[in-house]
């Protein structure tokens, strides 16, 4: 049986390229794609993922393990990743770790038994030894979104710091002067970015910071609601609640909703993730937008320069703040 080989020698183009036709990459002219489909019926080739994995020690797969899969933010990341990896010519196998170590590393063998040819991985907070491993062994892997402390590994994230500098800018300009702070867990690197962003920016505004308006949840509605519930019951509660990402904050909007309060008159609200669906709230939700379309691509680039030997340097993104009328303003909502 005649293979890819063959098929690029006859259609007069790369192996590359026949790759890249056979997993419809985009990124090939008609020309050369018709010369390969024309190649492919002559001899009659029938590509096989398998035999061709064993050929060439490659698979034109990546692995993309996510922290979870039900938060809007992953889900544009991940269809990112995926576009731009099509684009490449390779197949993206996603394993959701639901933020849990032991879940991850079953993913991260799976991948790796699967013989996938880099590794994106969204890290949960934990360094297993799994995880040590694979940065030992020097293959291609890139982080995510989140880093690992003490571990050498390329990495593609967002800084919010300076779009939350602005946030609290902003709320103090409204005539807000009680800032309450639902943060990620403590662990997760981005969890402990953000609070330490919100406590700088509070200093730096020149308001107090009072330990009954910071607590962490865990990226997830329901501790948003819980921490919600506890602001609201304190003797002096918060001015404007500001939930550590885009579930905690829908957490949020429901504890202040199911007290019949009212959004931005009682309590204002804010978060770190913006998401479709806060300009269809009312009144709309201020939040800070991350880039998660470029921060999947250029991870992709990265992992791609990677797997080639290339030197990857890190890349961080700005976040960017999207004021709406959550927290009181007015005029036009933003998208």
């Amino acid at each position: 049986m005649a293979g890819i080989k063959e098929v690029a020698a006859r259609a007069g183009v790369s192996v590359a390229t026949v790759s890249r036709v056979l997993n419809d990459s985009p990124r090939v002219s008609e020309q050369a794609r018709a010369k390969v489909s024309a190649a492919v019926e002559a001899l009659r080739y029938r590509p096989n993922a398998v035999a061709r994995s064993l050929r060439t020690e490659a698979t034109h797969t990546l692995g993309l393990i996510v922290g979870d899969i039900v938060n809007p933010f992953f889900a544009v990341l991940a269809r990112a990743v995926e576009d731009e990896a099509r684009r490449a010519g390779y197949t993206v196998v996603i394993g959701n770790a639901d933020e849990r170590p032991e879940r991850q590393d079953h993913y991260v063998r799976t991948l790796l038994e699967q013989r996938v040819d880099g590794l994106l991985i969204c890290p949960t907070a934990e360094v297993t030894p799994l995880i040590r491993d694979c940065v030992a062994a020097g293959g291609p892997l890139v982080f995510l979104d989140r880093t690992l402390p003490g571990l050498d590994v390329p990495s593609v994230r967002v800084d919010g710091t300076a779009a939350i500098g602005e946030l609290i800018r902003h709320l103090h300009g409204l005539g807000h002067r009680r800032i309450a702070f639902i943060s990620g867990p403590e662990p997760l690197s981005t969890g402990r970015e953000r609070t330490r962003a919100y406590a700088d920016a509070m200093r730096a505004t020149g308001l107090r910071i009072r330990e009954e308006y910071l607590e962490a949840g865990d990226f997830q509605a329901e501790s948003g609601r819980a921490i919600a519930g506890r602001f609201l019951d304190l003797p002096e509660p918060p001015e404007v609640i500001f939930a550590g990402d885009n579930l905690m904050a829908l957490g949020a909007l429901d504890e202040i909703r199911a007290r019949g309060l009212r959004i931005p008159d009682d309590v204002a609200l804010a978060s770190f993730d913006d998401v479709g669906w806060f300009v269809h709230v009312d009144p709309p939700i201020t939040a800070i937008a991350q880039p998660a379309e470029e921060l999947g691509r250029r991870a992709v680039r990265a992992l791609l320069e990677r797997a080639e030997g290339r030197p990857v340097d890190p890349v961080v993104l700005p976040a960017r703040l999207v004021k709406r009328r959550s927290c009181g303003e007015t005029g036009r909502t933003q998208r």
